[in-house]
């Protein structure tokens, strides 16, 4: 029980609840502002690098693979990626699909700490009385009540945190779930704090700004049990409705539970900020889908083809809206009235396609380019999607993909970052299942770049882990294509790894053995990039003539591949990985100490950059 409240008391809490909220303000703008700096430094930094002459830098020199030439000039690089490895790839691993790296480790703890010297310092009343408890459950409100707006922000699609940082909004989920669970703990030490504080509390219930707090806590309580990652991974869409509803109920009710505490300033400029987000997004669906509003004639240029690929996976296709421009890894958000069970139910899904005038321009050089090409252009100039199929949308989704009907749909985009692989000189890709999306349109913008002369990558490798090889069927065609146009200064592996036992088909019923063979000898030669192995029966002969593919049953050994291509590799490597929380922790292993340390830097080795788009996140 606190001692008797004096005015010196109701002075000192008053100034202090509203200088220590703006002082919590101040330290995380100058982070924010630090961290963009560091960004926006290494995009400018990526953007105009130009990849030096390795082969006669004698600080990078590499005979038969073998990096030499130890060298203390390159101690700022060592240091670099000492951080990154540090920072993002050593990770605390929770069960089998639950990772956070060390950056984000220091976030949270570093964001926890703060909000709690602050709820605790000066906290000792004018009689003498240490933590006292009214002033430190008063405090932890109001600071809890000032992190709403930044909370808010970083759950939109367009915010000034992605803007200062160079930070896309989806990688800064994981900031908002955690800065909003925080504040749900501070919010009920703040409840459990004025409960024991106030002997009276039971005869207050009837006060309308309690019933208004109460009401907020029980909303916030519900939101913040549904979105924990197995319930919403399970029930999503239930999620998607209770996160808009219990948010909306939660800051009404804190907004009036604040007012006599002068803390309701916080809180409303979350509803600009949410208001500003939905205003922007409108504006941009109106946009992309004029004519669906009028605005233009052109009725069906959104209507989508639908496939079902297999039993988890649904192909959706679509003409590429005129104002509509993307690069490659960026997301969209799908709106199908007709299949969702609100009608402006919005969903992310990876771009798969490339938007891209490399065809038109190839054509123009060369005549017989269309017998090469073919006469569609899949992955080129239209949009292209993989879906996973789970519960609610997705199954109804794939009741309409088994009739192979049309759909109506709205798009909203892009978003999301697009990795800038120009200054590279090696690019690994690397994708589990549906990942695909993601790495595919990487490997078509490094091709057409470096035709165009603006990268500098000399060797692109794609590692595709699938569980049957009917699955290469779905970019078969882009990936002719794709090799097709690779220049001669750029070698392409493709590396596609077959992992359910029972996928390896027989050439006929009555075979006994596999047929599998390695394509026309041109493709055997020394000067060819890799060997290429392919099963005749599986996929086209243009497939199987393509160089530099190779076809291989069992899992991946990503550490192994990884360390092969830093074997090779002298200058900048980047490593793109985008499927499951395990096939992202594998390529994190693979590429911490003493593949990427400092030893191997100091010694001549690349400096390796990971890029990591993992399914589901905590």
């Amino acid at each position: 029980m606190s001692s008797p409240f004096s005015i010196a008391d109701i002075n000192s809490l008053i100034a202090e609840n509203t200088v220590y909220p703006e002082q919590v303000w101040y330290t995380i703008a100058a982070f924010l502002f630090v961290v963009g700096c560091f960004q926006w430094g290494l995009f400018l930094h990526s953007k105009f690098a130009r990849r030096g002459h390795h082969g006669s830098d004698e600080e990078t020199a590499i005979t038969n693979g073998v990096h030499h030439k130890f060298s203390l000039r390159r101690i700022p690089l060592a240091i670099i990626n000492f951080y990154r490895v540090v920072a993002f790839r050593w990770t605390l691993e929770i069960g089998q699909s639950y990772t956070l790296n060390m950056a984000e480790v220091f976030v949270t703890v570093a964001y926890i700490a703060l909000l709690l010297i602050y709820a605790f310092i000066n906290s000792t009343s004018a009689e003498g009385q240490k933590l006292d408890i009214v002033y430190w459950s008063n405090r932890i409100g109001i600071l809890a009540s000032s992190q709403f707006p930044i909370v808010t922000a970083l759950g939109t699609k367009n915010n000034i945190v992605s803007l200062v940082t160079g930070i896309s909004y989806d990688r800064l989920n994981y900031i908002h779930r955690m800065m909003a669970r925080t504040c749900f703990m501070l919010l009920w030490v703040h409840a459990a704090g004025e409960i024991v504080s106030t002997p009276s509390f039971g005869e207050t219930l009837s006060e309308d700004w309690l019933r208004a707090g109460i009401t907020a806590m029980v909303a916030f309580s519900i939101l913040i049990l549904v979105s924990l990652r197995p319930v919403r991974n399970e029930v999503y869409e239930v999620f998607f409705y209770v996160h808009f509803l219990g948010v909306l109920i939660f800051l009404v009710g804190g907004y009036y539970h604040t007012q006599g505490a002068h803390g309701s300033y916080w809180i409303w400029p979350s509803f600009v900020v949410w208001a500003f987000d939905r205003f922007v997004r409108a504006v941009r669906l109106v946009v992309f889908n004029h004519s669906y509003f009028g605005f233009k004639s052109g009725t069906g240029t959104m209507d989508a083809e639908t496939e079902l690929l297999s039993e988890n996976v649904i192909r959706l296709r679509l003409r590429q809206p005129s104002h509509f421009h993307w690069s490659p890894g960026q997301t969209a958000y799908l709106i199908m009235p007709t299949v969702s069970t609100l009608p402006f139910e919005a969903h992310p899904f990876t771009i798969a396609s490339f938007d891209s005038s490399l065809l038109s321009t190839v054509s123009a050089e060369d005549q017989s380019s269309d017998e090469v090409m073919g006469s569609s252009v899949p992955f080129w100039k239209e949009l292209v999607f993989f879906i996973n199929v789970q519960e609610g949308f997705t199954k109804k989704l794939k009741e309409v993909a088994a009739k192979k009907e049309t759909v109506k749909v709205f798009v909203d985009g892009p978003y999301g970052p697009s990795p800038d692989l120009g200054s590279y000189d090696t690019s690994v890709l690397v994708a589990g299942g549906s990942g695909v999306s993601y790495t595919l349109p990487v490997l078509l913008n490094i091709i057409e770049r470096v035709r165009k002369g603006k990268s500098s990558c000399t060797r692109v490798v794609f590692i595709w882990s699938i569980r049957g090889a009917e699955s290469v069927q779905w970019i078969e065609e882009a990936l002719i294509k794709a090799v097709q146009l690779a220049p001669p200064s750029l070698t392409v592996s493709i590396r596609i790894f077959i992992t359910a036992s029972s996928s390896s088909p027989t050439t006929q019923p009555n075979s006994s053995r596999e047929d599998t063979s390695s394509v026309s000898s041109s493709a055997e030669k020394k000067d060819s990039p890799v060997h290429v192995i392919i099963r005749k029966h599986s996929l086209s002969l243009s497939f199987m003539s393509l160089r530099g593919v190779r076809m291989e049953n069992g899992r991946p050994n990503i550490d192994a591949l990884l360390k092969e291509e830093v074997g090779l590799t002298s200058g900048r490597m980047s490593v793109s990985v985008c499927g499951s929380q395990a096939i992202a922790r594998s390529v994190r292993h693979a590429l911490r100490f003493p593949v990427s340390g400092p030893s191997s830097i100091l010694s001549g080795g690349p400096s390796v950059t990971l890029h990591v788009e993992s399914f589901g996140y905590a």
